[in-house]
């Protein structure tokens, strides 16, 4: 019998591509793990200005936004119900969701920055 442990890890996939992701311990986090148990989250992402990917969560969660700079791989809450990818660079309020290993920005923009994109976000 295997026991839920806290150990219940939340996985991305860009597309067909899973990323492996670092990601952050606090509220927000949580509530889009528990978002992701009941059902796989699939996000219609859309590129906009020419360093990220943005799609609507469909849902409100926690925020504790804090002025950020972010950088390629980052992944960050922004008003509470999108969430946003970055292949670049930018500076606003956000609240941090984590950031994705293993890719340099170079991958980074390979992945996000060549049209749409849908990412799905489930829990192994």
């Amino acid at each position: 019998m295997k026991s839920e442990s806290k150990e219940t890890v939340l996985k991305m996939t860009i597309g067909d591509h899973a990323v492996e992701v670092e990601w952050e311990d606090n509220e927000s986090v949580d509530a889009l793990l528990e978002l992701a148990k009941e059902n796989p989250v699939t996000v219609q992402m859309s590129m906009y200005g020419g360093f990220e990917q943005v799609g609507s969560l469909g849902t409100s969660l926690p925020r504790n936004d804090v002025q950020t700079t972010t950088e390629a791989g980052d992944i960050v809450l922004y008003s509470g119900n999108q969430i946003v990818v970055f292949y670049g660079s930018n500076s606003w309020a956000y609240t941090r969701f984590g950031h994705i290993t293993g890719k340099t920005a170079g991958e980074m923009a390979e992945l996000l920055g060549n049209g749409d994109v849908t990412i799905t976000l489930s829990v192994e």
